[in-house]
């Protein structure tokens, strides 16, 4: 059924479909001898699919997409140009490393991978840029700019593996969005192809620029159904003088979570601050060998950078320990070790049913949010712990149920129904149902709780507006 405002194409027979993309692969070959391209097949079922959803995988012997690892932007013109004219539809992907569906694709459809596109175009350090094609690693990005003393903020967990294209997709953020904002924050300009194959810049080099409608956030979080991005000018950062690790241990997560409120009223902006509930101490420990939960239930771990190191140590320390908080400044040895934790410590579940879920409320409602949490437990039968990026509120509840059949190959209803309950739980408190990780194909059906009908329409109408055919990753975010 379609939502408000939205048009859907009559679906083409499968052998029909699978005609077209032989086709658009022969055609493409002839025109662009040097483009990689994977016909449909076994080899390609990976592709069909990301991080998040391999529960999705076809089984054997089924087909996966027809894939095109374009290295230039004509190429990128081309692909989707031919595609569009043959009536095909395109899904763009980064890295692969999404969690919510965004690049999942059936074998009828072309997949346009950016791992190719993978350049560092230019370093500005005078204008404090750098202009990279989206398939860079996150973290490559920023080794390569450490020699120029500078940096790139957004930093989500999957730095090491997440290309910058699917970070501008999904609008993601990471740990500094506490003091440098998330992706839309850092992103000045963008190259994209359109729906029909064209290509057009949108944004600035400058900091400031108002000519136009704001075409660069727009596609900045459009998870690729408006466009796919074939470059970025990206703002960087000077690498900061200095750089400290403070731990604030509580008694209790709700002690912990209320405590957060004590940074926000100091004079001090942390980097990057991140909250630990009791069972995600547990977690942590259980998984990787430490010993957190034995200093504390809860905990709070932030990042201080810049100058006055010692004075924002001094001012967070005694705000902090007002509230309880048993407040330490980490040495530098230690510093890499919790936030290796914080990326990696925390292992999935055994023998049990989970959902991993991303929603994110108000800073000031973190604390009603974790609240929420035993009522929901006592009410569906289930676990629920959390990380957050407390600096702007975004949840990474994880949902645990017990197998209790072995022979059980579905996830008990409960799951869902605990996880749309907390979604609920997370818009009445001024919330959303995504903080970073997009809304892909798992999380339309909780968007609409959040978005009007007479918003829904607008969104299918600036997405018609652009792409008539509905060529690009149909069925994704909106």
């Amino acid at each position: 059924m379609s939502r408000p405002g939205e048009i859907s194409l009559p679906p083409q027979k499968t052998s029909e479909a699978a005609t077209l993309a032989a086709q658009f692969a022969q055609q493409l070959r002839r025109a662009e001898p040097e483009l990689e391209i994977l016909e449909s097949g076994a080899a390609t079922v990976h592709y069909g699919y990301d991080a998040g959803t391999p529960h999705i995988a076809a089984g054997e012997g089924a087909a996966g997409p027809t894939v095109v690892f374009p290295a230039t932007a004509a190429q990128v013109q081309l692909s989707v140009g031919l595609a569009a004219e043959l009536g095909l539809t395109v899904v763009p992907r980064g890295a692969g490393s999404g969690l919510s569906g965004g690049a999942n694709a059936e074998a009828t459809q072309v997949v346009i991978s950016t791992e190719k596109l993978n350049r560092i175009i230019e370093v500005s350090e005078l204008d404090e840029i750098a202009v990279v094609e989206p398939g860079v690693i996150n973290t490559e990005l920023n080794e390569h700019l450490e020699p120029y003393g500078l940096f790139y903020a957004p930093d989500p967990a999957s730095s090491r593996i997440s290309a910058i294209g699917g970070n501008i997709a999904t609008n993601a953020s990471g740990v500094r969005c506490a003091k440098y904002g998330v992706t839309r924050q850092s992103v000045l300009a963008l190259d994209v192809v359109l729906p029909d194959g064209s290509l057009i810049s949108v944004g600035h080099r400058s900091i400031k620029g108002v000519t136009g409608l704001d075409l660069t956030s727009l596609f900045v979080g459009s998870e690729g159904i408006l466009g796919i991005v074939v470059a970025a000018t990206v703002r960087v950062h000077p690498i900061p003088v200095a750089r400290t690790t403070v731990t604030a241990f509580f008694d209790s997560t709700a002690a912990g979570a209320q405590g957060l409120a004590a940074i926000t009223l100091s004079p001090v902006r942390p980097a990057a601050i991140e909250f630990f509930d009791t069972p995600s101490l547990e977690n942590i420990d259980a998984f990787s060998g430490s010993n957190l939960r034995d200093r504390g239930a809860s905990l709070i771990l932030i990042e201080l950078d810049g100058y006055g190191i010692s004075e924002q140590t001094e001012d967070l320390t005694q705000a902090l320990t007002e509230v309880g908080g048993r407040v330490t400044a980490e040495s530098e040895a230690d510093d890499a070790f919790f936030w290796q934790l914080h990326r990696s410590g925390r292992g999935l579940p055994e023998g049990k049913w989970y959902i991993d879920e991303d929603i994110a409320v108000p800073k000031s409602a973190i604390p009603q949010i974790y609240a929420a949490f035993p009522a929901l437990e006592a009410r569906f039968g289930v676990n629920i712990c959390a990380i957050a990026h407390a600096g702007d509120g975004t949840l990474h509840p994880l949902i645990t149920a017990d197998v209790v059949n072995d022979d059980d190959t579905h996830p008990p209803p409960e799951l869902v129904e605990v996880a749309t309950e907390l979604v609920k739980v997370a818009l009445s408190l001024g919330g959303t149902v995504s903080g970073e990780r997009g809304v892909g194909t798992i999380k339309r059906d909780w968007a609409a709780l959040e978005l009007s009908a007479r918003s829904h329409e607008l969104q299918h109408a600036i997405k018609r507006a652009i792409d008539p055919r509905l060529t690009l990753n149909p069925g994704k975010a909106i």
